[in-house]
């Protein structure tokens, strides 16, 4: 829907509505026109989704989601509500995008970075975890029965091998300059993504390209290993070298490891990065935020919904947990007796406390089990998946017509759902914004810029692109305002966190600053 005079007014109280979190307020002007979800700001494209999802509104993110949203809109950066959630942690609204079947692999116009990457090099671990939840049902459980059992023959094997395959591209996707999550988090000292990424098939030997934006800074064709000792987290390098990283890499630059944290200061980190050290390396276990029942629970939330009827039924017992809706799913995985085997305990538990218990637990079970099975609430035994029990009503599907099939290019709009008046009023809206804002960062490569050291703990950083910020904002200062206003919003930083966003916000700060101007007022 596009922003004609008419829904104009009534689109900006929507939009302020989303940002405030007032959810009275956006559900009235909702039961006056459910059009309204897919209103968009003239400036930044962004929509009321984005401005919830931004600011961790979750109760009017599922408002609007039903009201027809766009779960995979665009603002003017390509960046969407999913990207918007994991920049800053919400991984609450990240759950509730999922389960109206958000695209996870999409990445922004500006430097092709994915939710993945938001996620990333901000530490949010959480939002991690429920992005790769479709791209691992199970495989690791699998593979442990091949390793018990023996090989079958049959075509688990192969469909596992697909599932890995699938999750390996998604989890070492290279944003603008080669840069993968894992060089981000390794940047920023987040050991715990760190950990999760490596368990997750993250490529530790992945080398950065000869052009983009943080080259000049540790040098192109970098590994994880140098961006670790550039940011000086020791845990981060011991469990890197663990996993097969090569102290002997040379970058570009001819430097190794050694020379990034000597050159950055992390002298700490000379005697564990020396090519001859004889530092003794400590074995550190699997992540415990892998979750491998997070899969099948998703799934069941998809088809069924989370509104579990709170009155039992005359079959049907009260869930354990929270003790008010009605039991839909049993839990399956390892038990005393049959360790390794899809029977367990069997305990069974509402499908809402079954997805927060897949999406918040990170305390290992009591007993010898796959990597990735999580407690049971009851009996401490280890869940491997959900299964939906015979008495769990199926949803009605009230999800929009994008959430099942690919949403199309902001282009080439075909919006099936709206009569034709609202297509040609969104198609209008759409020819009115310059068509190369939508190139994608693939199409041309960005030169190398030399970067100073950063200096960022003393102000903002500085943006190569006055001018150009100028003449979109119509004020030199506002740039500047933008800047204060994200910083009282983000709070302090460390000083590798903010030269990663140097490293991000090079390619285009205006466009960006344009976006998140909008949100964070």
């Amino acid at each position: 829907m596009g922003n004609s005079f008419g829904c104009s007014a009534s689109g900006e109280r929507l939009v302020s509505a989303a940002r405030d979190g007032d959810l009275v307020e956006a559900k009235m002007l909702l039961d006056c026109n459910p059009c309204l979800a897919k209103y968009s700001t003239f400036g930044g494209l962004n929509s009321p989704l984005h401005f919830a999802a931004a600011k961790g509104h979750n109760e009017i993110v599922a408002l609007l989601l039903e009201n027809g949203a766009d779960v995979n809109s665009r603002n003017y950066c390509g960046q969407t509500a999913l990207m918007q959630a994991c920049r800053y942690g919400h991984w609450e609204v990240v759950q509730t995008l999922l389960l109206f079947r958000c695209n996870v692999t999409r990445a922004d116009y500006l430097s092709g970075r994915t939710a993945l990457h938001f996620s990333a090099v901000n530490g949010h671990v959480r939002c991690i975890t429920l992005l790769v939840a479709d791209f691992v049902p199970n495989p690791p459980f699998e593979a442990m029965n091949n390793q018990i059992e023996g090989e079958k023959g049959d075509g688990s094997t192969v469909r596992n091998k697909n599932d890995q395959s699938a999750l390996s591209k998604f989890v070492n996707k290279a944003a603008d300059g080669g840069n993968t999550a894992l060089h981000m988090a390794a940047l920023n000292g987040h050991f715990d993504c760190v950990q999760l990424l490596l368990d997750l098939h993250a490529n530790v030997s992945a080398v950065t390209f000869h052009y983009g934006t943080s080259m000049d800074l540790i040098g192109a064709g970098s590994t994880p290993l140098h961006y670790a000792a550039c940011g000086g987290n020791l845990k981060c390098c011991q469990i890197l070298l663990a996993r097969g990283a090569s102290r002997l890499t040379l970058n570009c630059n001819g430097w190794l490891p050694l020379d990034v944290a000597r050159m950055w200061g992390r002298h700490w980190l000379e005697p564990l990065l020396a090519p001859n050290s004889d530092t003794t390396i400590p074995r550190f276990p699997s992540s415990n935020y892998l979750s491998l029942p997070l899969s099948s629970v998703l799934n069941i939330a998809r088809e069924c919904g989370l509104q579990s009827p709170t009155t039992p039924l005359d079959d049907a017992d009260t869930c354990a947990v929270c003790l008010e809706r009605v039991c839909s799913v049993a839990a399956e995985g390892t038990s005393s007796t049959c360790c390794f085997h899809k029977f367990g305990c069997g305990h069974e538990l509402c499908v809402r406390c079954a997805l927060y218990l897949c999406s918040t637990s990170h305390i290992p079970s009591n007993i010898v089990a796959p990597p990735g099975s999580i407690p049971c609430p009851l009996c401490r035994h280890g869940i491997l998946s959900f299964v939906k029990l015979p008495i769990s009503p199926v949803k009605e599907n009230r999800l929009h017509v994008s959430l099942g099939l690919c949403t199309p290019c902001m282009l080439h709009p075909c919006d099936v759902d709206c009569p034709s008046p609202a297509s040609e009023i969104r198609n209008n809206r759409v020819a009115s914004v310059s068509s190369d804002i939508f190139c994608p960062v693939t199409c041309s490569p960005f030169p190398s810029v030399a970067i100073p050291l950063c200096t960022c703990n003393d102000g903002p950083c500085p943006s190569f692109e006055s001018g150009e910020t100028e003449m979109q904002d119509g004020s030199p200062r506002r740039s500047q305002s933008t800047s204060i206003e994200q910083d009282k919003i983000e709070g302090p930083r460390l000083e590798r966190t903010t030269c990663s966003n140097m490293f991000w916000g090079r390619r285009s700060c205006s466009r960006e600053h344009q976006c998140n101007s909008e949100i964070n007022a």
